[in-house]
């Protein structure tokens, strides 16, 4: 069987143990994306199998009947929306996800970027290789306020380290969020009012999805204190259109910590974000660390093993096993 591995920015894939598995096959491994569907799809004729790494490459309708040999996507996590299930369905396409990965590369992350944009470490670094020494002030945790959005598997996880900087952790989310945080000993804000406008460092923990799509509106990041720090290690559209922009070349909040972009692989510098000394950029980062990646790929390597032995296993459209 021809199996694409598509999106694997770090050709991490062909190193990690899980790819033995599938020695068997003829195995393709991409390392961009490619975004016009049309030579997408010439890119996945004469495959039967492709491993989708996270929700790097869209799989709209559009892209699903061009498709003349693909009979599985295996995705990496349980996340499908990017696939049109439907029209995979209709087409005769299985679609495979599942296993979960930890929140902890994620949440350390979000420590990581947080620290170097409060102690301008990116800068310092580089102004000492260019042979200058220290030229800011730090911003230090003690006593200062953290603001958690959903306090789920990555916020709790970051709220703790909070804690342990000796930080005011303070919780907004739903109903079932806020109530965790609660038994976890943890304030929850009086407001979501109160929430933008008391944070210091405010952390953004949700996952995207039709109610979460621009929920963090122009009007919260305005409420938010000139010198406050906003982080969003989850995904750019949680964040209204032009919202974080705006409110950054307004002062309110006066800096952010990013790594996650509307439109990735962002290349060439072009966004607008990377152009802003206020902001701290990653290139979405957060779960790319060696176990995690292992993780990811290796259920999906699984899939493809049960697909290949005719007992296909985590599948996302079960009606296409009706015509398999």
């Amino acid at each position: 069987m021809k199996i694409a591995v598509i999106d694997d920015y770090p050709d991490v894939f062909r190193r990690l143990n899980c790819s033995g598995k599938l020695s068997g096959h003829e195995v393709v491994v991409y390392n961009d994306t490619e975004k016009d569907l049309a030579r997408l799809a010439q890119r996945l004729d004469g495959t039967e199998a492709v491993l989708l790494t996270q929700q790097r490459s869209r799989v709209p309708r559009e892209l699903v009947e061009k498709l003349a040999t693909v009979k599985l996507f295996s995705q990496t996590g349980r996340n499908t929306s990017h696939v049109d299930l439907a029209a995979c369905t209709e087409k005769g396409i299985m679609v495979c996800a599942g296993g979960v990965g930890s929140p902890s590369p994620t949440a350390e992350l979000t420590w990581a970027i947080i620290l170097a944009a409060l102690r301008s470490v990116p800068h310092e670094v580089q102004r000492l290789k260019e042979g200058h020494w220290q030229s800011t002030v730090g911003t230090g945790l003690k006593g200062r306020t953290l603001g958690i959005y959903a306090f789920g598997r990555i916020g709790s996880l970051v709220a703790k380290v909070g804690k342990a900087f000796d930080m005011n952790v303070v919780c907004w989310g739903r109903e079932g969020s806020t109530a965790r945080a609660r038994a976890a000993g943890f304030e929850v804000a009086a407001s979501r009012e109160a929430f933008f406008e008391s944070a210091d460092v405010l952390c953004i923990h949700l996952p995207l999805n039709k109610e979460t799509r621009g929920i963090v509106t122009a009007a919260d990041l305005a409420r938010m204190k000139p010198a406050a720090l906003f982080v969003n290690t989850s995904r750019a559209p949680i964040v209204a259109a032009g919202a974080l922009v705006e409110a950054l070349n307004k002062g309110r909040p006066g800096f952010a910590a990013i790594d996650v972009f509307e439109d990735e692989p962002v290349l060439g510098a072009d966004h607008p974000l990377l152009k802003m000394s206020n902001v701290l950029c990653t290139p979405h980062l957060g779960y790319c660390e060696r176990n995690t990646y292992e993780s990811h790929y290796g259920s999906a390597v699984d899939q493809i093993v049960a697909y290949a032995a005719g007992k296909p296993i985590n599948i996302a459209n079960p009606d296409v096993v009706k015509g398999w």
